[in-house]
């Protein structure tokens, strides 16, 4: 325990082992692991938990192709796989379902090409993959509107991978666990303002400090300012956000039926039937949280691809923004010249099926433990290199 010399108010009182900034899923994860471990964890966010990224419909847990394997893709994959017994241990110490089923997915071959490449990713996978996921090649979907074949004339992938999970179940069973644990307390509508690196002392949007031992930065786009004052270099851009749109549609399909992914458009079915339609990927924009016609084009495209939902009503709307790291990879580990604080965020469109491991990682580290390994492109030096190339030019 780490105890400041007047405590968090001047109080005295210990401070916190850990604290967290963002209560997204990544945050939620790394409380929950850090408790499980035995620190004192205080969780802080500026909003409500589940008002940012972490709050849409999709909940889509897609690996990357299996050919050119590295680093980030085995971490993915092996996040992947242990995802599900995460889940059910969730579920198990709080009785909520969270949505979680492996699924599969298909995936529309447009062309003679994306058939060629397919049948070499067969080798590619079973190599990276192992025996326990499937991914073959087939002439013709097995539904003619799950996707269409009009899409698919050059056939179709059927990988046994992929899965899927409702964000909003996973944000419920995740919030629930952590308020049943002693060591943890989760403050709301409470925003991080600034860090005295020196006194170890986080700046409150109340006016109020926190001291702590550590301090992890898993504050979405809001993070990468952070994390650059603390490397040194203020003006760095390590980030910025990117806008998504998605939708969910009253269409009563099958919970049982495999992802379907074409084009930058996912489509999936949750176990209530529902079905979300994801995702815009926008650089500018003007309104975060608004939706708009991207979305509506999103929609039309969507029912094309799938025409099971061709008439379905739509019963939700969501957009928000997802913060992307310079070079697309998760920014994952302390930052050297403040190793007090860890950044945990950038993980663009896959944090939500890796969080779960990002914190193992930060939390053996913690604890002076032998982790998950960590690919050197997440390293916070890493992404600063990139930012600072980016900055000066070639």
């Amino acid at each position: 325990m780490v105890v400041a010399d007047s405590g968090p108010d001047g109080t005295g009182q210990p401070s916190p082992d850990l604290v967290v900034v963002g209560a997204g899923v990544a945050g939620l994860w790394l409380a929950l692991k850090a408790a499980r471990a035995g620190l004192s964890v205080a969780l802080i966010e500026r909003g409500q938990i589940g008002n940012g990224a972490s709050g849409g419909f999709l909940g889509a847990l897609m690996p990357h192709s299996p050919e050119r394997w590295n680093g980030k893709k085995e971490f993915q994959f092996r996040a992947l796989v242990d995802l599900e017994d995460e889940v059910a241990r969730l579920e198990g110490e709080t009785g909520l379902p969270c949505g979680y089923r492996r699924v599969g997915r298909l995936l529309p071959l447009p062309s003679g090409r994306a058939r060629e490449t397919a049948l070499e990713n067969v080798a590619q996978a079973r190599a990276n993959w192992g025996a326990r996921f499937s991914f073959d090649v087939a002439h013709t979907p097995d539904k003619h509107d799950w996707p269409s074949i009009l899409w698919a004339p050059h056939g179709i992938v059927n990988e046994s991978l992929s899965a899927r999970l409702s964000p909003p179940a996973l944000l419920a069973a995740l919030s629930t666990r952590l308020a049943a644990l002693p060591n943890v307390t989760v403050r709301q509508e409470l925003a991080l303002t600034g860090i005295d690196h020196g006194r170890r002392v986080a700046r409150l949007s109340d006016g109020s400090e926190l001291a702590f031992g550590h301090m992890a930065l898993a504050n979405g786009v809001d993070a990468f300012g952070f994390v650059a004052e603390a490397y040194g270099v203020p003006d760095l851009i390590l980030g910025g956000p990117v806008k998504g749109q998605a939708a969910l549609l009253n269409a009563a399909a099958p919970p049982d039926s495999p992802l379907v992914y074409y084009d930058g458009i996912y489509v999936l079915v949750h176990q209530n039937g529902l079905v979300a339609i994801g995702s815009t990927s926008e650089r500018e924009f003007d309104h975060p949280t608004e939706t708009d016609e991207q979305l509506d084009d999103l929609i039309k495209r969507a029912r094309k691809l799938c025409p099971l939902i061709k008439e379905a009503p739509v019963v939700g709307r969501w957009a928000n923004v997802r913060p992307r790291a310079v070079g697309r990879d998760p920014m994952l580990g302390p930052v050297p010249a403040a190793p007090h604080v860890l950044a945990m965020a950038g993980g663009f469109k896959i944090s939500f099926g890796i969080a779960h491991r990002m914190a193992d990682c930060l939390v053996a580290g913690l604890a002076g433990k032998k982790g998950p390994d960590v690919p050197e492109s997440f390293a916070v030096e890493s992404h600063a290199a990139k930012a600072a190339k980016a900055k000066t030019g070639p």
